[in-house]
């Protein structure tokens, strides 16, 4: 059986404070999940830079490149982190129907 302890912790994204979780086998790594974007054909690339400027806190420059990334590739990592904020990145994608998934690494 697992148990779970939950510590305040320090979040990656400024403003947003995270909890740590430390199981039996050891603490959960703050980078341990990802979030993807899905490329789509229903949003401009205007929105979805955007609202990659919104979720991540990112500059234009690097959300122009995730954006290409999508646009070529079909989809893109954009998001690094612990579970809480890949909830939130992926949430803020999903207020205008970005397809995203949220991955274990």
């Amino acid at each position: 059986m697992n148990f779970t302890v939950v510590q305040q912790g320090k979040s990656t994204l400024p403003g947003i404070g995270i909890k740590k979780r430390e199981h039996a086998s050891g603490p959960e790594l703050l980078d341990a999940y990802r979030v993807v974007l899905f490329n789509d054909e229903v949003h401009t690339f205007d929105e979805v830079i955007n609202q990659l400027i919104k979720a991540l806190r990112c500059s234009r420059h690097k959300a122009e490149k995730h954006t290409w990334e999508v646009h070529t590739r079909g989809r893109s990592i954009v998001y690094a982190g612990s579970m809480f904020d890949c909830l939130r990145v992926s949430s803020v994608l999903e207020e205008i129907a970005l397809k995203t998934e949220i991955q274990t690494t």
